[in-house]
């Protein structure tokens, strides 16, 4: 009987510790997960994943260091997985010529998120053509770039997310940011940035 006490006790402090640590970052979650599946239901089906997965191994989580990266990797890795997973079953799904059945994830622990899904977490607003130009970047990219720029995550942080080196990261970013430069350069000419620019720098 004390036993049990006990361990529901321990079970209690780990959920309330769970939820001051790691449900305060939901909102910023979401909105990465959002650029990530530039889908609104995948991202939170992403999100809820990623929770429950924290919460399962929130015991290995050590005290005292910095949750947020921590929830970022979890993120990013179930991402990624899920990604492989879904680029092999649509590879399968090719060579059987049938239609693919992606199963739904029940929702866990967090609340429903409330970041805007046409802002980041900074309230930056972005126009479709951003957004496309974001969307169409190769993964390893866009995830790098994500997490960079719109979450200010170092590149240590960013190395311990994606699991590589921070040259690696830093090469990611840079090319990111010079193909969404490539692509946004048409974008930026309609609406008189790039005329601007040239007009303020030839004064």
């Amino acid at each position: 009987m004390l036993k049990a006490q006990v361990t529901t006790g321990a079970a209690n402090q780990q959920h309330r510790e769970f939820a001051r640590l790691a449900l305060r970052h939901v909102d910023e979650l979401f909105a990465a997960a959002l650029r990530m599946t530039k889908n609104e239901k995948d991202a939170e089906d992403l999100v809820q994943e990623a929770y429950l997965r924290a919460y399962t191994f929130f015991h290995r989580f050590q005290e005292g260091s910095n949750c947020r990266a921590w929830l970022f990797k979890i993120l990013t890795n179930t991402f990624i997985n899920g990604y492989r997973k879904q680029r092999k079953d649509r590879e399968i799904t090719g060579a059987l010529k049938i239609e693919p059945t992606l199963p739904r994830h029940i929702p866990a622990e967090p609340p429903p998120p409330s970041a805007d899904p046409g802002a980041d977490q900074a309230g930056r607003y972005f126009g479709d053509e951003v957004q496309a130009a974001l969307a169409a970047l190769p993964v390893p990219f866009r995830t790098a770039v994500i997490l960079a720029d719109l979450h200010e995550l170092s590149y240590a942080e960013i190395a311990s997310v994606m699991g590589c080196a921070t040259g690696t990261v830093m090469s990611r970013i840079f090319r990111a940011r010079r193909l969404l430069a490539n692509r946004l350069e048409q974008y930026a000419a309609e609406r008189g940035v790039v005329n601007q620019r040239r007009a303020l720098a030839a004064a």
